[in-house]
């Protein structure tokens, strides 16, 4: 079965793009290409247990497995040495990423306390957003008896609109809540 927001895309989403930026040929228009997301935990160089948590948690919100990210280089200021396991990330694409942007806008945003738009700032001039949250309970998935640390995210939606005008665009569209 289609994801909800993939039927919305391709029999709504493509039409007014096209509309609106007047392109000529269906590949212009922009598309979703891959979301994101990232956590790193400073607590994890001294306790490792926290970051395979927190590794284990990021599974659960996405349905995939979590990739454990290692320092890749040493700062002394941070106790940090090159080679330490310090962050945890998923990339999802295809059925995956269309599911788990339907969760995020219909599930996990309603949920943010004082929740009131996406700030415009987190474009980055070539047609992605990026998005922070500060703790991962906002997601039905995760069971708040049996978390030790509350953790937050950056999440990234890559596109492939050329600019940011474009792709605030397909997200308004696709259903992403920005302020005005």
């Amino acid at each position: 079965m289609e994801p909800r927001l993939k039927k919305l895309y391709s029999s709504e989403v493509t039409s007014a793009l096209t509309a609106e930026f007047g392109y000529k040929n269906p590949m212009q228009v922009p598309r979703l290409t891959k979301i994101v997301l990232n956590t790193s935990i400073k607590e994890a160089i001294q306790n490792v247990k926290i970051l395979e948590n927190a590794a284990r948690e990021l599974g659960d919100i996405t349905g995939q497995k979590a990739v454990i990210r290692k320092a890749r280089r040493s700062i002394a200021n941070f106790k940090l040495r090159a080679g330490l396991a310090i962050g945890a990330k998923v990339t999802l694409r295809r059925e995956r990423m269309w599911e788990f942007l339907d969760r995020l806008i219909s599930l996990a945003m309603p949920r943010v306390r004082d929740f009131r738009g996406l700030p415009t700032d987190g474009f980055d001039g070539r047609g992605n957003f990026n998005m922070g949250l500060t703790e991962q309970i906002v997601f039905p998935e995760i069971e708040y008896d049996k978390i030790q640390k509350i953790t937050g995210m950056n999440i990234s939606f890559v596109t492939t609109a050329k600019t940011d005008n474009e792709a605030r665009a397909l997200l308004t569209k696709l259903g992403l809540p920005f302020r005005k």
